[in-house]
């Protein structure tokens, strides 16, 4: 799967997603109060950290959430199925929710790296022992940093690659 990041003239974002299947679809992405886009905080924090059930991982599997939509390709005979089996199989969407805001919150604040927010809030949605270590967590909030800073100085749309091997596992 292809992200590619654009600014909207409305002061939005919207995602282009090429997805390995050859559809192609749009993601609105309302943020407007933030610098970066939360869209694009939510891919680097799933990338980083290896999220692979997480919101890009269920559409790199086939979900298309009400926010797509398809401008491209084929549409798949069974997408709708197969997006309700994916979507319905145990992920990780609320876990990525809550680490994306904990290291977009950081990265829009200029604040260090968000160690004890991002285990905390594990706690809260999990009962099993924090996967991460204080390297993965600097990796993702230094990365989205650094293309926070790139998102801002140019109005040219954010190339981003998504790795093959993080997608969520569709349900059989």
């Amino acid at each position: 799967m292809h992200l590619t990041f654009h600014h909207d003239p409305r002061g939005e974002c919207f995602t282009l997603i090429r997805r390995a299947d050859g559809a192609v679809f749009t993601l609105s992405s309302y943020s407007r109060k933030h610098r970066v886009p939360h869209d694009l905080a939510h891919a680097v924090t799933e990338r980083e950290l290896g999220i692979a059930d997480g919101i890009f991982g269920c559409i790199a599997a086939g979900a298309v959430f009400d926010s797509m939509q398809q401008t491209a390709g084929k549409k798949r005979h069974d997408a709708k199925v197969r997006s309700t089996r994916i979507l319905k199989a145990p992920n990780s969407i609320g876990v990525s929710e809550v680490l994306t805001s904990v290291i977009h919150e950081a990265v829009e604040n200029d604040r260090r790296t968000p160690y004890a927010q991002a285990r905390e809030s594990w706690g809260i949605s999990r009962a099993d022992a924090f996967p991460y270590d204080d390297t993965d967590l600097d990796r993702a909030t230094n990365t989205l940093r650094e293309l926070s800073h790139c998102w801002q100085s140019s109005l040219d749309p954010l190339v981003f690659p998504w790795p093959n091997k993080l997608q969520a596992a569709a349900a059989r």
